[in-house]
């Protein structure tokens, strides 16, 4: 590719029906940005394939406002400052942000979140454990599910990049771990990898009332906390399951459409039975704690007690294919599209 060009992936149109494909998405080449005093130049080196992504380009209500038609496709980044003259962000800093799915991005600072050490842990892992996935993780649960020893904490989606990170945290706070996922391998993943006590794999059962019996062997003293990731009738199995108190920490619904707004929960008697807390929770709430986490789950990640496993497609050109992979499941950890060396 010509230095002088400037390759990026826009949103063509919404997703139909039949969900997200790649064709929701274009290919485009422009000319490279050239910064302006107090801008950025930033070289992109990795992107983030996020199941959020796919309510950032719909066209209902969110938390954010849609990606608009014809622009560069929303992503967590991770870069390299290649010029400009900013006084927070030196040339040869690498620095984490959302540039979005292109080769090159002006920043006037405002989209980037900090600036990464790279002998802190490789790149990539800025763009999960010591990124937005690990800051989600971590205060989800700490701070929402209210870990103590002795709880059982169950997890949704529990070999990915969010719920690995928080299987093995609840182990550091002390408490039994059961997962759901959606394979047996991953579900391999959740024991051998994460060190999750039991995982249970969704799709072997027939039904919600089947998946709670099986989720009642697992935890025989009910849920105390469940980090519900997909909402569906994955969390009606882990509603009946809870025990008083218990903790309901919803991070993602991807097991419900994203148009037309979902209805619920349906379990609302089962809240109130017992006496449980459900409470949404957006990362985007907490940038703030960035460097509070990051910190924490560095030390962690360099004594050995965490570890990740990455899915990598290389080329800014196959970003939505990488996007497809995530959200049909077919992946394996983190899902993360190489850019640039």
């Amino acid at each position: 590719m010509s230095g002088e060009i400037n390759r990026r992936v826009v949103l063509a149109r919404r997703p139909g029906p039949d969900g997200v494909d790649p064709t929701c998405f274009r290919l485009e080449e422009t000319a490279k940005p050239t910064p302006q005093p107090g801008e950025l130049l930033i070289r992109v080196l990795w992107l983030s394939c996020d199941p959020a992504m796919r309510g950032w380009i719909a066209e209902g209500p969110n938390y954010s406002e849609p990606v608009p038609l014809g622009g560069v496709m929303r992503s967590f980044t991770l870069g390299r400052v290649e010029a400009g003259d900013h006084p927070d962000y030196p040339v040869g800093a690498y620095v984490s942000g959302r540039q979005g799915w292109q080769d090159w991005a002006i920043s006037d600072g405002s989209d980037v979140d900090r600036i990464v050490d790279p002998d802190q842990a490789p790149l990539s892992a800025n763009l999960h454990l010591l990124g937005m996935t690990g800051l989600t993780a971590y205060l989800g649960l700490v701070d929402v599910g209210r870990p103590k020893a002795g709880d059982t904490l169950v997890v949704s989606t529990a070999a990915g990049a969010v719920g690995g990170a928080v299987g093995q945290i609840a182990k550091i706070f002390g408490c039994r771990t059961v997962g759901i996922t959606g394979s047996a391998a991953k579900a391999a993943d959740c024991t051998e990898l994460y060190g999750y006590d039991a995982a249970l794999t969704y799709r072997d059962y027939a039904d919600a009332e089947a998946l709670s019996a099986a989720l009642a062997k697992a935890c025989p003293g009910g849920v105390d906390i469940y980090y519900d990731m997909t909402g569906g009738w994955i969390s009606d199995a882990v509603m009946a399951q809870l025990a008083v108190g218990a903790r309901v920490v919803v991070v993602g619904t991807m097991a419900i459409p994203s148009s037309p707004p979902p209805t619920g929960p349906r379990y609302s008697r089962q809240i109130l039975v017992k006496r449980a807390s459900m409470t949404g929770f957006l990362v985007l709430d907490h940038f703030d704690r960035l460097g509070e986490a990051v910190e924490q789950l560095g030390a962690w990640y360099r004594d050995g007690r965490l570890r990740f496993r990455e899915d990598v497609i290389e080329g800014l050109e196959k970003a939505p294919q990488a996007l497809m992979k995530l959200l049909d499941g077919t992946n394996r950890g983190k899902v993360l599209v190489k850019v640039a060396d």
